[in-house]
């Protein structure tokens, strides 16, 4: 089975969008990062053989160009830089306030994922993506029952965080 480039793209680039953001808070550095994905996944097209749904093939290099990046970006965080341009869609059924209070939930949800560590943002990002739990694990080369205790751990952290407030 052979797809292109373009036609992947074109199906999963806002999927891959929105893992370069929850990796990346800096609107310039998610640009960058989402072209070293994209870079990764034309590459690697070429070695796929079907073993697994393009959509799981595609999201494992995702994930590990977006781990690579993140090792390489430690060094220059920057907490002040953090820019959260996320796009909310207003359908007719919102009012501004509605598309501007999903815009608030949406931005605080991303920064504790952001916060979580490498491990557990992965299989988080990965959950929220719809994907099973047998996908995840294939993603991360780790066993579904794992993934099971690392998103309950993850969501636990994420949702903990609410008290605080």
């Amino acid at each position: 089975m052979e797809q292109g480039f373009e036609d992947v793209f074109a199906k999963y680039g806002s999927l891959l969008s929105r893992v370069a953001n929850s990796y990346e808070a800096n609107h310039a550095l998610q640009q960058e990062l989402l072209q070293e994905i994209a870079i990764a996944v034309w590459q690697g097209l070429v070695r796929f053989k079907g073993d697994s749904a393009v959509k799981t093939y595609i999201l494992k290099i995702a994930h590990n160009r977006a781990v690579t990046h993140v090792a390489n970006q430690v060094k220059r965080i920057d907490t002040d830089e953090f820019n959260d341009d996320l796009i909310v869609e207003q359908t007719a059924h919102s009012s501004p306030e509605q598309a501007a209070s999903q815009q608030q939930s949406l931005a605080l949800l991303l920064t504790k994922v952001r916060a979580l560590p490498v491990q557990p943002r992965q299989v988080l990002t990965l959950s929220l993506e719809g994907l099973s739990y047998d996908e995840i694990a294939d993603i991360c080369g780790l066993t579904k029952s794992h993934v099971g205790v690392i998103l309950k751990r993850a969501k636990a952290s994420v949702l903990e965080g609410d008290s605080d407030e």
